[in-house]
């Protein structure tokens, strides 16, 4: 594991956002796990579970990904992509409710979406990756459906960043990622690292 802030400042950075204990709202940080098992070189991983700090964790970066548990009405497990960024025009309400209309997350990353774009702060590329839940009691494991889901939104996950590094090769030869978790209230504060 990396020390913080031993990455390039604009490391593309992936985001697991969710809680561990909550079902298949933990599907976001299983998912941040796994990306950061691969090592991708130039690929900073956290586990984070409230959205509202967001812009903090990603100002500066060309690329983020967001991996959450979303509740759109589509079948459970299934892994749904948006892709917004910084030259793009601001998503309409209609964009986040028939993606993420449900989710856990969803009002508060909307709203942190396009406060980052007011504010000038929105990544290059944001990318959300959403994989349809089922229920989010708390103390209960991922749904089958959503565990069974988790494989292909790793690799989802990796085949973006991948991309973003072959475009990017100055990237590609940052060291190696970490997952650290960092406190759902204070942006920048309180992180720790994650056992894998």
């Amino acid at each position: 594991m990396t020390a913080p802030g031993s990455l390039p400042r604009l490391a593309t950075l992936v985001v697991g956002l969710g809680s561990a204990d909550r079902g298949d709202d933990a599907v976001g940080p299983e998912v941040a796990r796994q990306v950061a098992a691969l090592a991708l070189p130039g690929v900073e991983v956290l586990v984070h579970e409230d959205p509202t700090d967001l812009i903090e964790l990603w100002s500066g970066r060309p690329l983020v990904v967001v991996v959450d548990a979303i509740l759109s009405g589509s079948p459970a497990g299934g892994v749904r992509v948006l892709e917004t960024g910084a030259e793009g025009a601001p998503l309409p309400g209609s964009a986040w409710a028939g993606t993420v209309g449900g989710g856990t997350h969803a009002f508060g990353l909307a709203e942190a979406v396009e406060l980052a774009r007011a504010l000038r702060r929105l990544p290059q590329r944001l990318v959300l990756v959403g994989v349809e839940a089922v229920g989010f009691d708390y103390g209960a494991p991922l749904s089958p459906e959503v565990a069974a889901a988790v494989h292909g939104a790793v690799d989802t996950v990796a085949g973006i960043v991948g991309r973003d590094a072959t475009a990017h090769p100055s990237v590609r030869s940052a060291a190696p990622p970490s997952v650290r978790s960092t406190a759902a209230s204070t942006a920048g504060e309180g992180r720790a690292d994650v056992p894998r």
